[in-house]
């Protein structure tokens, strides 16, 4: 072999080397993160923080492919969560996480083979994703956070705060999955206290818009945010009418009160999506959803927002806020 072409063979095979090395690396699963809106920064990190406990770290050994449906249209959104699922399907991730109840619903129709973790308000078994709490049995498995049965909760802090109160409204979305629930547990929860419940429906901006005036127009004295992730995509709006219309109102998430909303009492977001993260890293380390238990998750946090109370001329007591868990100045 002359010495020119020695070279060149020694080249080539150099550039060739480490191509086959990594051609043989296997390939970084994929989770695909199923929302009905888009990720708060506070979900992510939770997320985040659930699969470094079980050594995964993204953009180094998985990678997380977001997708929701389109921002530019949030109005009737639920509708484009079949064809979401399906591409995470035809694409093969190696697992789906479902965030909330309608993403959830849409992953398992779509699939019965790939896991499937989720973080939702609703009762899973009667949703049909599991055959039951401790034994899912199928590909589903991850955390319920109970927000549906927290109505007594959250009218007993308006009262509270509010002890004239006699009439107090509840926003639901009729199209969301747990309407019914909502409302029962909220009806069940005023009339024990000799409460009036007054029912606002919304299911898309306008509407929202439209029972804010309603409601102010009935002069309810407080409000109740039922659960609904549309509701939570669109918390800037909700929190930002109630203080237009001067109306205290009570949700169930932090990220209402860090919006600008007055009150939020539910279960702690961190650790539930910490958990779920946790449990998305141990199928990926090959556990099966059908052996891991569903987790209700029994941590629960109370907010107060004193820059909104004062905004609505309420004077928060002392009790109040010495049990809260935070208070935002």
């Amino acid at each position: 072999m002359k010495r020119r072409d020695f070279i060149t063979l020694l080249g080539s095979s150099a550039i060739a080397w480490p191509l086959a090395a990594r051609a043989q690396q296997p390939a970084m699963p994929v989770i695909g993160y199923l929302g009905a809106f888009a990720p708060t920064g506070l979900q992510i990190t939770a997320i985040r923080k659930g699969l470094a406990e079980l050594g995964y770290v993204e953009g180094r050994n998985v990678a997380i492919d977001y997708v929701h449906p389109d921002v530019q249209n949030p109005d009737g959104q639920y509708d484009q969560l079949p064809k979401l699922a399906a591409d995470f399907v035809h694409r093969q991730v190696a697992l789906i996480f479902a965030q909330s109840t309608p993403p959830a619903l849409a992953a398992k129709a779509a699939t019965s083979a790939i896991p499937i973790v989720f973080n939702i308000p609703d009762d899973p078994v009667k949703l049909g994703l599991v055959a039951s709490i401790a034994r899912p049995g199928g590909n589903a498995t991850g955390m319920n956070f109970l927000f549906g049965d927290l109505g007594a909760k959250q009218l007993g802090l308006l009262r509270e705060l509010l002890p004239k109160a006699v009439r107090v409204g509840l926003l639901i979305n009729p199209r969301g999955p747990n309407a019914d629930a909502v409302t029962k547990d909220m009806r069940a929860a005023a009339s024990a206290i000799a409460v009036e419940l007054v029912i606002g429906e919304a299911s898309d901006s306008r509407e929202i818009e439209a029972v804010f005036a309603t409601l102010a127009s009935k002069r309810v004295d407080a409000l109740v945010i039922g659960t609904d992730p549309f509701f939570f995509g669109r918390r800037v709006q909700i929190t930002t009418l109630a203080t237009r219309y001067g109306l205290p109102t009570i949700y169930n998430a932090r990220d209402y009160a860090e919006a600008g909303g007055l009150m939020t009492y539910g279960t702690s977001q961190s650790e539930a999506f910490r958990q779920a993260g946790a449990y998305a890293g141990r199928i990926l380390k090959g556990e099966k959803p059908a052996d891991l238990p569903v987790v209700q998750s029994s941590k629960f946090e109370f907010i107060i927002n004193l820059a909104t109370a004062r905004a609505l001329g309420l004077e928060v007591p002392a009790t109040l806020l010495a049990r809260a868990d935070e208070v935002i100045e």
